[in-house]
């Protein structure tokens, strides 16, 4: 540029009669017009050259720029910078390309723009910048830049990733109160073990260190250790780049007691409705979570009474000779708003409607924090998004209003999946289906389901409709074609087959409670086969191998659990119930099942599973033997064959019966090695339980019961659980299955 201005200087001041522009190949005319601050008609000098050269060169697309003068005539010759035509990345096994590709594109550098050597560099530093993040500290980078026609480059990254960097020591210097062992296993980085290669544990990452570090603080200050701090934090890395030493130093402090609470400042004359809310108890160690989930819940419950902007914070007075700290929780309500607007945004797909429709909090009326979390709880359990987030923003000159922006971000909802499992029962079974939860943006729900088990096979038509009316009343169909048969069936080629059509609603009673109610009609053939059971043989002569039913179903639902595959807390309870009331069966059937996920602390949850089964003949009539319960294996009494429980006929064979019990207790815990990771988890249980014929009684002592240890992951996969269990109560001729697993997969 420099070269380029002395020439423009060399020029003498002349009038300029018109302005002609030299290589051009991509840049429009127009674009080099707009930008000269010269004009037709004006007198050229050096200041007005050299700022024209300056203003050329700050568009960022020339790679020079020359101003000659021919006659009155002023001459712009440029050469414009190469295009980008690819950009690709070669032995980058760490990342996928497509984010590396992303990651360049925010930093300027990506197809159709214009190549710069700066730009390059900088984007090689920041492609060295993300393996750093992931430990690989020894990772070279090599840019190759190819011409190619039409003025043209490609862009080549060549990575040279070599070994990550492993953690080879962690310590923590200046700790009294608790052991080194304990500290470090609050840390989900460590210096590895034999499930390393799966977690990754052992590698060193900036962004997983502040988060253990921001473990190790919560847990001191959990515990009383209000002055608790980290003076330092060294990272050292060896010649090698292949092993890290990190080195945390802490000054602990003493730990403090908590001697009174005391509300300050303005709480509405309702100082009782918040003290209730305080969670800090005095004469205990003062606790952080306890002081923040305090000022959170007084927060929230000044929304309820529409204050956006209530201030609410602990102030501690503390007394460092004894060691006690009083908190003073000041108030200050602000101004009471009502809710101007509420606006959508990322919701391209879902309507404006199905997200609207589960507020419980409303356009111009007083603002609600409960209903406002109530609504994003609501939206959130569609199952239609990947995260939901409620922004309050006030509205300018409007001091008492605000408008809510929901911000969602959209996941696939339709799927198109082939399976096939493996399981110690059932051996080889295949799936298919396509479902659609989220039909053309809806709401509605539409689902075909084939199963091709060798014990039992189904197909399924379903479809959903969640707001069948107004008031949230949804709405199910269902078309089925099943065919089983009990799982010890000796070679039997008989079946029981049902088909059948059922339609129900569901009436939410509470935001939390939903009760179901609906029919259906339903037939059931028992083919004949070899080796069927004499009790099918029986029911086939006396009532005839075809039977007609008209069930009508109601149930009820309530789920609290955190997640539905690997729960942690929370509480799920489930009841359904069938009464067929016209056909050649007549019954009633119910079916009770209780869990409870109780959190003993960061690593060990005890989980509960009780199960109640019940089922009568009416009108005269036995209980259909094709409506018995069974008990056995996986998912009931683990150590017994699947479907074994219970009565059997003549020939040996399991028929289950209409009264089942099943008794389920697990303590859970992150797999030894495998650092907190809740995906991969074992468990220790007993579990008791048995089927019962319709003249038994359920006695405990005929309850077979056993006691194991499992394992259960969500693997990439599937999820896979395997047991292995010791009955410890069984009777002779119960059938014994001490291995059982199942795993499924997806392709």
């Amino acid at each position: 540029m420099i070269f380029a201005a002395q020439a423009a200087w060399a020029l003498e001041p002349f009038q300029v009669q018109d302005i002609r522009i030299e290589g051009l190949q991509r840049i429009e005319p127009g674009t080099v017009f707009a930008s000269m601050p010269l004009r037709v008609g004006e007198q050229y000098n050096d200041d007005k050259g050299a700022a024209a050269i300056r203003a050329l060169f700050a568009l960022g697309v020339f790679k020079d720029v020359r101003l000659e003068a021919n006659g009155n005539v002023l001459v712009v010759v440029v050469e414009e910078r190469p295009t980008i035509a690819e950009v690709d990345f070669a032995g980058t096994r760490e990342f996928d390309k497509e984010a590396l590709k992303k990651s360049m594109r925010d930093v300027g550098l990506a197809d159709g723009r214009p190549y710069d050597k700066a730009l390059s560099d900088r984007a090689e530093q920041e492609l060295k910048r993300q393996y750093i993040n992931k430990g690989f500290y020894a990772a070279e980078v090599v840019t190759t830049v190819t011409p190619v026609e039409r003025n043209r480059v490609n862009l080549s990254f060549t990575v040279t990733e070599g070994e990550s960097a492993r953690i080879k020591d962690i310590r923590i210097v200046g700790n009294q109160a608790f052991s080194d062992a304990t500290l470090k296993d609050l840390f989900n980085q460590d210096t590895g073990g034999w499930l390393s290669w799966y977690t990754k544990s052992d590698r060193y990452a900036r962004s997983k260190l502040n988060a253990d570090l921001e473990a190790l603080r919560s847990y001191y200050l959990q515990r009383g250790y209000l002055e608790f701090r980290i003076d330092s934090t060294q990272v050292a890395i060896s010649p090698d780049k292949q092993d890290i030493s990190i080195t945390v130093n802490i000054t602990e402090g003493p730990s403090y007691v908590v001697s009174g609470v005391k509300l300050e400042g303005n709480y509405l004359e309702r100082e009782d409705e918040f003290k209730s809310l305080v969670t800090i108890r005095p004469g205990q160690p003062y606790n952080a979570d306890q002081v923040a989930e305090t000022t959170k819940a007084f927060s929230e419950h000044f929304g309820n009474f529409g204050f956006a902007f209530a201030r609410v914070e602990a102030a501690p007075e503390t007394d460092r000779e004894n060691h006690r700290v009083a908190l003073a929780l000041q108030a200050e309500p602000s101004r009471r708003a009502y809710v101007r607007r509420i606006q959508l945004a990322g919701n391209d797909r879902t309507r404006d409607e199905v997200i609207r429709r589960e507020f419980r909090q409303f356009e111009a009326s007083w603002y609600d924090g409960e209903k406002i979390r109530l609504s994003r709880d609501r939206v959130d359990r569609l199952g239609y998004f990947t995260s939901v987030d409620i922004e309050t923003q006030e509205v300018p000159g409007a001091p008492d209003q605000v408008d809510l922006v929901i911000t969602v971000a959209e996941k696939p909802t339709g799927s198109l999946q082939l399976g096939a499992g493996f399981s110690s029962a059932e051996k080889v079974s295949f799936s298919f289906s396509i479902k659609q939860e989220n039909v053309f943006g809806s709401g509605n729900y539409l689902g075909i389901d084939v199963n091709t088990s060798k014990y039992n096979r189904n197909l399924v038509f379903s479809t959903t409709d969640p707001y069948f009316t107004a008031d949230g009343i949804s709405r199910t169909l269902d078309l089925y074609y099943r065919t089983n048969k009990p799982y010890q069936d000796q070679g039997g080629n008989y079946e029981l087959i049902s088909t059948g059509a059922s339609m129900r609603f569901g009436v939410p009673f509470s935001e939390t409670d939903t009760v179901f109610f609906g029919g259906g009609a339903e037939r059931n053939h028992i083919k004949a086969g070899t080796n069927i059971p004499a009790a099918y043989m029986a029911y086939a002569d006396e009532f005839g191998d075809t039977s007609t039913s008209i069930p009508l179903t109601i149930g009820w639902a309530r789920d609290g659990r955190d997640s539905a595959l690997a729960p942690n807390s929370g509480r799920y309870q489930r009841l359904n119930s069938e009464w067929s009331v016209a056909g050649d069966a007549r019954y009633v059937r119910a079916n009770y099942q209780y869990q409870e996920y109780v959190p003993l602390n960061k690593k060990f949850t005890l989980a509960f599973n009780g199960e109640l089964g019940w089922g009568k003949g009416i009108g005269g009539r036995p209980f259909p033997v094709f409506k018995n319960f069974y008990s056995g294996g996986l998912g009931s009494v683990r150590g017994f064959d699947q479907g074994t429980l219970g009565p059997r006929d003549v020939t040996g064979s399991s028929l289950g019966g209409p009264k089942k019990v099943t008794l389920n207790l697990e303590l859970i815990t992150p797999f030894p090695g495998a650092g907190n990771d809740r995906t991969l988890r074992m468990f220790t249980f007993v579990d008791a339980g048995n089927v019962f014929g319709d003249k038994q009684d359920v006695r405990w002592n005929d309850m077979r019961a056993s006691v194991g240890l499992g394992l259960s992951w969500i693997s990439p996969l599937g999820p896979l659980r395997l047991a292995f269990a010791q009955p410890v109560r069984k009777f002779a001729g119960d059938r014994i299955q001490k291995l059982q697993f199942q795993i499924g997969t997806s392709f």
